[in-house]
C-alpha cells in the first residue's frame, strides 16, 4: 500500500491530467469520510470526535486518463496545545503544494471557524472548489441561502452541495475536480491507494477503536505506535502496539474492569487489520502513560507527527 517514490510517464502526456487536491475544513466536517468516498475505500480512519484526523494523509484515485491525489488534512480548530498548533499549520501548508483546494463546509450558514478558513483561502491562486458536504440532512429549499451566503465570502471556482455519507453528487464533484486538474504524468502505480505504510494504517485503526469505545476524556489524549509487526508463519502476524496516553485516570479507562476495554480495542481493531492484510492477527495491545505528550515536542516525534 506505499506509494513509491518516481514518475510512471505515459506515451501521451498532453491527453492525462492530473495533479495534488487538498481537502480543507473544520473539524467533524467530514473531510476523511468524502476521501473514503472517493478513492472507493477506507484510507482514513473516521469518528464523529472532533480531530480525529491528525495526519496529512495522501490517497490516489486512478482513471483512464487521469490521476488525482487527495490531501486530506487535519481539522482547523482553535489549538488547546503544541500538537493542535503543529496540526493547524499542517492543514494551512498544503495551500501552496496543490493544483486544486477542496474547501468542504457544512451544509448550515457560515460561522467563525469558516470565515477564518475562507480568509487563509484568498492567498490561493489556483481553483477553489467550495463542497457544501451533509446535505442529506437538510430540506431541499434550506440549501439555496446556504450557497448564497458562502458565495458572498470568497471568490470559488465552483460551489458544489454533496453528501459524502450518501454519496449524492460526489460523482459530480469529481467531474469537477478533473476539469481543474492540469495536464500532467502518472505520479504513482495504478494499483497503489495511500501513501503510509501497513504499520500507520494499523496504528490508525486501532485509534479509530479507541475513539468509538471510549468517553469524551481519553481520545484526544491517545496516541497509539505499532512497535513490532512479526510474521510468524505464513498465515499469521502478530502485531505488537501501545496506546499512550496522558494520565493514569485515562489508562484505567482504556483498560476497563477486568481488562475488558482493551479487549473489546483489541477484538475489533483485529479484525480490520486481518481484512487489510489478508492474514489471521495475533494484536497484542499495551497501554503506557506519558503525561502532558501532546505539549512535549519529543514525543510529538517520537510517535509520528514531527519530522526530526
Amino acid at each position: 500500500m506505499r506509494l513509491q517514490e518516481g514518475f510512471i510517464f505515459i506515451m501521451n502526456e498532453s491527453d492525462f491530467k492530473s495533479g495534488f487536491v487538498t481537502i480543507l475544513g473544520r473539524t467533524n466536517v467530514g473531510k476523511s469520510t468524502l476521501m473514503n468516498r472517493m478513492v472507493g475505500q477506507k484510507v482514513a480512519i473516521m469518528s464523529d470526535k472532533p480531530q480525529t484526523t491528525r495526519h496529512k494523509i495522501q490517497s490516489v484515485l486512478t482513471g483512464p486518463d487521469y490521476q488525482v491525489v487527495f490531501i486530506d488534512t487535519p481539522g482547523i480548530h482553535k489549538p488547546k496545545h503544541k500538537l493542535g498548533e503543529h496540526l493547524v499549520g499542517v492543514a494551512l501548508n498544503t495551500l501552496r503544494e496543490v493544483d486544486v483546494v477542496m474547501l468542504l463546509v457544512e451544509a448550515g450558514m457560515p460561522g467563525p471557524g469558516d470565515r477564518y478558513i475562507l480568509q487563509q483561502v484568498k492567498k490561493v491562486t489556483g481553483p477553489v472548489l467550495l463542497v457544501i458536504n451533509k446535505i442529506d440532512l437538510v430540506k431541499p429549499g434550506e440549501l439555496e441561502p446556504v450557497k448564497a451566503a458562502f458565495s458572498q465570502l470568497g471568490d470559488f471556482a465552483e460551489i458544489l452541495p454533496v453528501s459524502a455519507l450518501t454519496g449524492e453528487n460526489v460523482d459530480r464533484l469529481l467531474e469537477n475536480i478533473i476539469k481543474y486538474l492540469p495536464p500532467g504524468p502518472k505520479y504513482y502505480p495504478d494499483d497503489m491507494v495511500i501513501d503510509r505504510p501497513e504499520r500507520f494504517i494499523m496504528s490508525e485503526l486501532i485509534r479509530e477503536k479507541v475513539l468509538h469505545l471510549t468517553s469524551q476524556e481519553v481520545p484526544h489524549s491517545v496516541a497509539v505506535v505499532v512497535e513490532e509487526v512479526e510474521n510468524r508463519s505464513e498465515n499469521l502476524v502478530a502485531v505488537r502496539a501501545v496506546i499512550y496516553t496522558e494520565r493514569e485516570s485515562q489508562k484505567g479507562i482504556l483498560i476497563g474492569k477486568g481488562g475488558r476495554m482493551l479487549k473489546e480495542v483489541g477484538k475489533l481493531a483485529r479484525e480490520e487489520i486481518e481484512a487489510l492484510l489478508g492474514s489471521r492477527i495475533y494484536l497484542e495491545l499495551w497501554v503506557k502513560v506519558k503525561k502532558d505528550w501532546r505539549n512535549r515536542e519529543i514525543y510529538m516525534k517520537n510517535f509520528g507527527f514531527m519530522d526530526d
